[in-house]
């Protein structure tokens, strides 16, 4: 079968205008055309323009970055009329990098057409939208041609920022502070004022959640705080706040009217935190106090995002620690065991079963938030959550068995069998434990009795079970049973049916016979059950006579013997 062809064409079509779309180029809005046309006449006006203003002592041509920077933007503003000479500038490899954008941005500056632009995307910065004539590094026609941007006019000095130069910048002002950080105090004030956190206006700045005597006298808070000194002005900075600045993170918001990007150079940083129970007198580790700088530093290089900071400096301290016990953030002594137990959330029972883990440790243990538990390297025992039955979730398949023999005398096969059972169905710890206890009460409650059920006849045994059922789980469990004995047994479920007043509506159940007989048993087994009463739940011991006596009573006149 034939093909048909690729392509359909019309009459017409030869002549009709195709739109091509070129890749990072567009048509400039009006506020854009604009912005440029103006910034670019300017620029025209005076290259310098876009020259941050230079707080230092510059060096030689030859060995000065800067220095030969602004030798050749004052040759090319000597030539900025020459289009000619512009046009060679803006592509040849050799010279001043930055001059070559000056060049092209310089040479835009002459068109009547500026209409089409260029796309600049940065992950950090943004879109910019500039013209692009020549060789020149995007970066730096886009700081250029946008001199007025307080951010963007940072990118033309990014080679000079490797080499070791500092630049600052906000919307009132630019400036270069050589090769040393010295941030201008306008500076620090417009950064303060514009970051994504808002302060308090003093020479002490507080972020939200915090005071200013917290600050001015470096308290420690149960929460942490960051403490931030920029020189001459200190800024106390909540976790709180930073944890609310997804949108626009705190350190990008004061580090990008910088280049390089780095506060650290200009920001001394400090966490006011201690574990609580920690004693204030005593000094925090060495190791947790190199981790903690080591988290800041990541921090204020963008490492470590604001909502995370706040739990890493609390983890570098907490994971430095080698003795006692740490639950949460909280510090407990190696002979405040009970204290670490009674400030754990949890039961009674959930709390006496973690004692005898922590009993049986050998060394250090660390168990996560998440489950996971890790050896210690040295013999603190650490719980990241304050949680009994979380904690014993982690722990328990490795140390139940001796919770279980050592807290309920719980062995071999059926100590096995109650601890996978517990793995699988993760019932909570304090219902777990406290079930488990009751149960192994009852059984030796009835370990009291003097018989077995199986060693009586019926329908002796059948009563014996009786009793033992309405102690176990109550009387309205047995019932049901009762109704569905057979022969004597019937008769026997007859009697303690009347015994617990049970009878309404179920004489149909029972034939005349079993009525009469289970009638006639009803005293004997009401005398039965008061003894076992008395034995099982009000733990009268003596009572195991009474029981005997009953029992006696009971297989005299059910004719049978035991």
């Amino acid at each position: 079968m034939a093909r048909g062809p690729a392509e359909v064409s019309f009459p017409g079509d030869k002549n009709r205008k195709r739109k091509v779309r070129v890749r990072g180029i567009k048509k400039a809005s009006k506020e854009i055309q604009q912005r440029l046309d103006t910034n670019l006449e300017t620029l025209l006006e005076d290259p310098e323009s876009f020259l941050p203003e230079f707080r230092c002592e510059l060096g030689k041509p030859r060995r000065d970055m800067v220095a030969m920077t602004l030798r050749e933007v004052d040759y090319v503003s000597q030539k900025r009329h020459d289009r000619r000479w512009l046009s060679k500038r803006m592509v040849k490899r050799r010279g001043d990098i930055v001059c070559r954008a000056l060049a092209g941005s310089l040479l835009a500056a002459g068109e009547e057409d500026t209409s089409t632009v260029s796309v600049y995307n940065s992950p950090i910065y943004g879109a910019s939208s500039f013209i692009r004539r020549g060789n020149g590094k995007q970066s730096h026609m886009v700081g250029i041609q946008n001199f007025t941007h307080p951010k963007l006019r940072l990118l033309v000095w990014d080679d000079h920022a490797k080499a070791g130069h500092w630049f600052f910048s906000w919307e009132g002002g630019f400036v270069c502070s050589g090769t040393e950080a010295k941030a201008p105090e306008e500076w620090i004030e417009s950064s303060l004022k514009n970051s994504s956190v808002t302060f308090s206006r003093d020479d002490i700045r507080w972020s939200k959640g915090l005071e200013k005597e917290i600050v001015e006298n470096e308290q420690i808070t149960d929460s942490g705080w960051l403490k931030l000194n920029f020189g001459d002005v200190v800024v106390g900075l909540c976790s709180s706040s930073l944890s609310k600045t997804k949108d626009e993170p705190f350190v990008p918001s004061i580090a990008l009217g910088m280049m390089p990007p780095k506060i650290s150079a200009v920001v001394d940083a400090e966490w006011m935190w201690r574990p609580k129970g920690w004693p204030e007198e005593r000094e925090l580790p060495e190791e947790g106090k190199e981790r903690l700088n080591e988290v800041i530093q990541a921090w204020m290089n963008l490492a470590v995002p604001d909502d995370k900071i706040a739990r890493a400096c609390k983890d570098a301290i907490l994971g430095s620690i080698e003795e006692g016990f740490i639950s949460g953030n909280h510090w407990f002594a190696d002979d405040s065991r009970d204290e670490l137990l009674i400030h754990l959330q949890g039961t009674d029972d959930e709390r006496n079963a973690l004692a005898v883990i922590l009993d049986s440790f050998e060394g250090g243990v660390y168990v996560r938030r998440d489950g996971v538990v890790l050896d210690s390297e040295n013999d603190v025992i650490r719980f990241d959550d304050s949680s009994c039955h979380s904690i014993l979730i982690a722990l328990w398949e490795k140390y139940g068995l001796g919770v279980l023999e050592e807290l309920f005398g719980i062995t071999d096969e059926e100590a096995s069998m109650i601890l996978n059972r517990q793995i699988k169905r993760k019932q909570g710890f304090g219902a777990f434990l406290r079930e488990l206890g009751e149960s192994l009460s009852t059984s030796k409650r009835l370990d009291r009795l003097p018989w077995e059920s199986d060693s009586l006849p019926s329908p002796l045994n059948f009563a014996d079970n009786l009793v033992r059922g309405a102690v176990e789980n109550g009387i309205a469990s047995t019932v049901s049973k009762a109704r569905k004995g057979k022969g004597l047994d019937m008769a026997m479920g007859w009697a303690w049916l009347n015994v617990h007043n049970r009878t309404e509506s179920d004489a149909w159940r029972f034939d005349e016979s079993s009525r009469d007989k289970g009638g006639d048993w009803v005293p004997a087994l009401q005398a039965l059950w008061d003894a076992a009463e008395d034995l099982l739940l009000k733990d009268n011991l003596d009572a195991i006579e009474d029981y005997k006596a009953a029992m006696g009573w009971l297989t005299e006149v059910t004719g049978v013997q035991v």
